[in-house]
């Protein structure tokens, strides 16, 4: 069966673009040009990915992102000409997966899908993780880096944990501090890129040329399912 992508963008030469691109990598596409359409959308066809336009005619993309987190985990990718960083981590704390601005390219777009929907598959019954020469066994915490255990402190365990469970998407600032710190360290970014340095020495293979968990310049991090 093919895997079905819902595209909400108000703009009719960007539908025809991506149904053609979408089409041609053997995706059912199904099209809404507006939020409130594109949330009745997303209840019937149950879609296994959707791209989202922010600036839609009814909804301002956030809106319609923050009222179908209420109900849905299907992956969303925002397609927007929105680039500021703002922008960009309102909507990946409201819940994007990803964010590419337009103009795109549809080779990259593509492959951002394909990360996507890998993330939102069901869970291997092995907790092991494996990413290039890192292997990260969450059952058991324990961390092997080219056949070598790794021995992490609890904060590092936790940054790497939470950055394996959500592999291939951008984690902001503002969560990864919320997540491992607490709401009230949200400000306190010099903690996270102390514990970054110190955990991208113990499992980068050249840590000055991070390859496993890149830096999102002013907006976060992202961990790299397939490193080169």
């Amino acid at each position: 069966m093919k895997p079905c992508a819902l595209v909400i963008d108000d703009e009719l030469q960007i539908r025809r673009l991506l149904r053609l691109a979408l089409e041609s990598n053997d995706y059912e596409v199904h099209e809404a040009e507006r939020g409130e359409q594109g949330l009745a959308e997303v209840a019937f066809r149950r879609p296994d990915i959707i791209i989202l336009d922010l600036g839609l005619p009814d909804l301002d993309g956030v809106q319609v992102l923050k009222r179908l987190r209420e109900w849905s985990e299907t992956p969303v990718v925002i397609l927007s000409v929105r680039d500021s960083e703002e922008q960009k981590v309102a909507a990946l704390d409201a819940g994007a997966d990803d964010y590419v601005t337009k103009p795109f390219s549809t080779a990259e777009l593509m492959a951002r899908l394909r990360v996507a929907q890998r993330r939102a598959r069901p869970a291997d019954e092995s907790p092991i993780y494996t990413s290039g020469k890192l292997q990260v066994d969450l059952g058991n915490r324990t961390v092997t880096c080219a056949g070598k255990e790794v021995k992490l402190t609890a904060t590092e365990w936790a940054l790497l944990a939470l950055f394996v469970k959500h592999a291939g998407r951008i984690l902001t600032h503002r969560h990864i501090l919320r997540e491992i710190w607490g709401p009230k360290s949200e400000e306190h970014r010099q903690y996270l890129r102390v514990y970054m340095t110190h955990l991208r020495q113990k499992i980068e293979l050249d840590p000055t040329k991070p390859a496993l968990i890149k830096t999102e310049p002013g907006i976060g991090y992202r961990f790299i399912t397939s490193p080169e």
